[in-house]
């Protein structure tokens, strides 16, 4: 079996003496390992960093088995991210919590989102909204999507400000009012009525909000925790704005 793809490296570990075992997160392929042939060697391993966009060749006898890989490079985000912390921590993020994703199963609209916010990593008034927008646009495609629409309790749109933490659903002012202390926030510019300044506070509350559906409904489960990296990009992000 054969297959030629784009794809974002994901995570690389070294095998024998030379070889190494690459992630993959193919466009039409879903995540795939496969071995890299001299991996290890001076060429191939600024290719296969944690981030990179790259052409991907998959080979092997079978469709169950590791196979072999071959890479080419499209661009090499991980690169142009070193010289930033944030960045590079959203990045590191990213590339984790891809690994929620099933095997083998494609997720090409999340992969073009994907690509989209990678493409901004070096421009630190726009991602980190982007972001946000991206971890709830991977809780839809783990099937955990969160409605922020409309009012859970009245079915309008008008003055959405709160998110039940137990149904993922959109709560208006006066709705919440007696239930505040219990509800999480939502920030504007998830709304429809998004627009306007985007405050440090306001990214403060979307990774809140993302963070308490990631751990609760996808994570705790598995027995898992938000990736380190997430609270490094975090503690940058405290002192973030938009320009």
């Amino acid at each position: 079996m054969q297959w030629t793809d784009e794809a974002i490296v994901l995570s690389v570990k070294s095998h024998g003496e030379t070889a190494a075992v690459v992630e993959l997160w193919t466009r039409a392929h879903g995540r795939h390992l496969g071995l890299v042939h001299g991996g290890r060697s001076r060429r191939l391993r600024p290719l296969l960093q944690p981030g990179n966009h790259v052409d991907a060749t998959w080979k092997a006898r079978l469709s169950d088995q590791l196979g072999h890989v071959s890479i080419e490079m499209r661009r090499a985000f991980a690169a142009e991210t070193l010289d930033d912390a944030s960045a590079l921590a959203a990045l590191s993020t990213m590339t984790a919590l891809t690994h929620l994703l099933p095997e083998r199963d494609p997720h090409p609209n999340l992969y073009e989102i994907t690509l989209f916010v990678l493409g901004f990593l070096n421009d630190a008034t726009v991602w980190p909204p982007l972001l946000v927008r991206w971890e709830l646009a991977l809780l839809d495609e783990l099937g955990f999507g969160l409605d922020l629409s409309q009012c859970a309790a009245t079915g309008s749109n008008d003055r959405l400000i709160y998110v039940s933490p137990r149904t993922g659903r959109a709560v208006s002012a006066s709705a919440g009012e007696p239930y505040r202390d219990k509800l999480l926030a939502l920030p504007q510019f998830l709304t429809r009525d998004r627009g306007g300044h985007v405050s440090n506070s306001d990214i403060g509350l979307g990774f809140a909000l993302t963070g308490h559906f990631l751990e609760h409904r996808v994570l705790l489960p598995r027995n898992q925790t938000l990736p380190e990296s997430r609270a490094r990009l975090l503690a940058h992000l405290s002192a973030w704005s938009p320009g």
